[in-house]
């Protein structure tokens, strides 16, 4: 408790990459033959990639996140997934969101148990804020979470709740718990609203990267404002590229590239860098073999990236084998749920979570306690 109180002023940034994003053209495995032999129309050529390591490169389109790899700000976990993937985008996503595996989702949202233990609604300004409107990975029975995709929402929404008539609950229980949950949420709004209100207009922040240059743009201000949300997410739509993939994900990548670099350089200019996380998630990775449509299948395993100027970046985890395929599809390497039980032990302090059971030795020390 006493570390968990040490890192209450840490945050996370949930990044969902909704679709479920091609892993093996994000971090390529450039001299694996094997790669070009199953992707011979798709695979990256040498001009649409840049070098990580004498193994892996990043596709082109990140090359904006260069900065933050040469700083050491950038850690790539290899290989994620679970058991009996399922390849559905509904459950599958509920399954990321939930600490689920392939058999069922779960109930809450992952960390939403965890973050309401380690901090009381009183002591927040909100839980967790989804700044794309999704709420799945927010789902608990009680706490503060909000969904807004404007920061304007909360100052009108707060004008209009206080102006809004009284209404008694009464002997009805379920209608009293109603609106005491309504009076929480709306305390919560009024003092957002007044943070943000009091940042000078010099301090906004624009990234060009389409919806979701604005989605991270939006965090930069709220975290800029003294906003007190141990979590923030946004998401990158798109990714579900069956044909034209080569064209398709080129763009999706500019814009993740972009959004997190430019996300970065605000933070870094806030001061607030150090101790803010980013993670990327997606629902499922994408086959390893490509089809006759120039793009990609539902698949499996598939890297994600977590970012801060409080990690020790790299490579975390096996690469997938690729003369290891399943029906045309990649092993998953490494549980998902051990990337969560890393950021709830070494990120927020809280050694003991829901995730104990999936510690893996291959996260150690990738995030500074």
């Amino acid at each position: 408790m006493a570390k968990a109180a040490q890192s209450s002023g840490r945050r996370l940034i949930l990044v969902e990459l909704s679709g479920a994003n091609d892993g093996l053209n994000t971090v390529v495995p450039y001299r694996d033959e094997r790669y070009r032999e199953i992707r011979p129309n798709i695979s990256l050529r040498e001009d649409e990639r840049f070098t990580l390591n004498s193994d892996l490169a990043l596709h082109s389109s990140l090359t904006p996140l260069g900065d933050a790899w040469e700083a050491g700000d950038l850690a790539i976990i290899q290989g994620l997934g679970y058991p009996g993937q399922n390849r559905s985008h509904f459950k599958s996503i509920a399954i990321w969101e939930t600490g689920g595996d392939g058999s069922q989702s779960g109930v809450n949202g992952w960390l939403t148990e965890d973050i309401m233990g380690m901090r009381d609604a009183a002591e927040v300004d909100a839980h967790g804020i989804s700044l794309d409107g999704g709420m799945g990975v927010f789902a608990a029975s009680s706490g503060l979470w909000l969904s807004m995709t404007s920061l304007n929402q909360f100052a009108t929404l707060a004008g209009q709740r206080e102006q809004a008539p009284a209404v008694y609950g009464g002997d009805n229980p379920a209608l009293a718990m109603l609106l005491d949950r309504g009076h929480s949420l709306d305390t919560a709004m009024t003092r957002i609203s007044a943070k943000i209100e009091r940042l000078p207009r010099s301090s906004s922040f624009r990234i060009d990267a389409g919806d979701f240059g604005r989605q991270a743009a939006m965090a930069a201000q709220l975290i800029d404002a003294g906003i007190d949300a141990p979590v923030l997410k946004i998401k990158l739509d798109g990714f579900d590229t069956h044909e034209a993939q080569p064209w398709r994900h080129r763009d999706l990548l500019r814009d993740l590239g972009r959004g997190l670099s430019g996300l970065r350089q605000a933070l870094i200019q806030s001061g607030r860098w150090q101790d803010t996380l980013v993670m990327t998630y997606s629902e499922f990775g994408r086959r390893a073999v490509e089809n006759e449509s120039m793009g990609t299948d539902h698949g499996t395993a598939a890297p994600h990236f977590l970012m801060s100027g409080g990690l020790n970046g790299g490579i975390w985890g096996a690469h997938p084998d690729l003369g290891n395929l399943t029906e045309g599809d990649m092993e998953f390497t490494l549980d998902y749920r051990t990337m969560y039980h890393t950021v709830l032990r070494d990120w927020f302090g809280l050694a003991q979570n829901r995730f104990e059971s999936h510690f893996d030795p291959a996260l150690d020390g990738v995030l500074r306690s």
